[in-house]
């Protein structure tokens, strides 16, 4: 079993900046990739950001060039770094991770409880 536990959101004005981080404990051989996904007021969840664990990233084209993945493999921790955020980046973001069991090797998806973002004057 693993547990996420995100930190970092809240309220924001457009084209400020916030931080999210999301650390993992728990029982596991690897992390193979940590990521971001959001769900926007009244639309499905979508992927952000994600990162493999040799750190090759990809993003969603709607942040491509606001928005940095990163993560700690020692600490187990991926961060989301969010620039020029705008009101349309206002939603809850889940953190993701996938993992390799540490008996069968075999991959298992995790989610976070979602923390809110909110980018509005």
């Amino acid at each position: 079993q693993v547990q996420l536990v995100e930190s970092g959101g809240g309220l924001v004005q457009p084209g400020g900046s916030l931080g999210l981080s999301c650390a993992a404990s728990g029982t596991f051989y690897s992390i193979h990739v940590m990521g971001w996904y959001r769900q926007r007021p009244g639309k499905q969840r979508e992927m952000v950001a994600g990162i493999a664990e040799g750190g090759t990233a990809d993003y969603a084209d709607t942040v491509k060039g606001r928005f940095t993945i990163s993560r700690d493999n020692v600490k187990n921790t991926a961060y989301l770094q969010m620039n020029s955020l705008e009101p349309s980046d206002t939603a809850i973001y889940y953190c993701n991770v996938l993992v390799r069991d540490s008996a069968t090797r075999s991959p298992y998806i995790f989610w976070g409880q979602g923390t809110q973002v909110t980018v509005s004057s």
